[in-house]
């Protein structure tokens, strides 16, 4: 199995992110404030052109605006944003139960990965939320060159798990990213969460935990099919 990294394994430090914002520009903020625009912000990020970074704007944008900082301070955000992020990867944050949800895909003896569109530190932000330790291989578009949706980013994954396409299942959040990315390299792709793309025709699930139940209960297999009693 493939995962995405941010917004499906690893989440925002919002309660971080909104002390900081709020304390240098001088307006109320809170972790609510934010979190309650996260689905905005991911249909903004859905709907963005061009690059991860493009996309990773859009988000951040979407959700500051909507949690009332006026367009003309968003310079400042982006510079309080990237100082915590050089001071401590803001990319820390966890889903409920999301380290026990890997561990049973492990004790299964599936193989996990990792394919993200990211800085070249995503493999610092799993170490930061403790779950590196589940994933066998790790693959970093900054570090290799390419991003996602180009095919060659999840070839690159395959042939570290020493996998093919059919045997593989890809999970994110983003359906023009991660499922179209996935599908064009011929594998089977789940899309996370509820609030993005709702006419993707894809399998999706609410979350990590939901979707490794779902998995163990038979409703969601896998391929290979594989003993999962444990």
């Amino acid at each position: 199995m493939l995962f995405d990294a941010g917004n499906t394994l690893v989440f925002l430090d919002y309660a971080r992110m909104a002390q900081a914002v709020g304390a240098a520009l001088g307006v109320p903020l809170t972790e609510a404030d934010l979190a309650r625009h996260i689905p905005h912000a991911s249909q903004a990020m859905e709907q963005a052109a061009g690059s991860d970074q493009d996309r990773a704007a859009a988000y951040l944008q979407a959700l500051f605006l909507r949690a009332g900082i006026p367009a003309d301070r968003l310079g400042e955000v982006r510079e309080c944003l990237a100082g915590l992020h050089r001071e401590r990867h803001l990319w820390s944050s966890v889903g409920p139960r999301s380290a026990e949800s890997l561990a049973r895909l492990r004790a299964a003896k599936l193989k996990l990965g990792i394919v993200s569109n990211s800085d070249g530190r995503v493999e610092e932000a799993l170490e930061a939320a403790g779950l590196r330790q589940y994933f066998d291989a790790v693959i970093d578009s900054a570090l290799i060159g390419v991003e996602k949706p180009d095919p060659r980013i999840f070839q690159a994954a395959l042939a570290a798990l020493d996998v093919e396409p059919d045997e593989a299942l890809y999970v994110g959040d983003l359906y023009q990213v991660d499922v179209v990315g996935a599908r064009a390299a011929g594998i089977e792709a789940i899309l996370l969460g509820d609030g993005v793309a709702p006419e993707a025709d894809c399998r999706r699930a609410h979350s990590l935990e939901d979707l490794v139940n779902r998995i163990f209960s038979g409703e969601m297999l896998v391929r290979p099919v594989s003993d999962l009693s444990t």
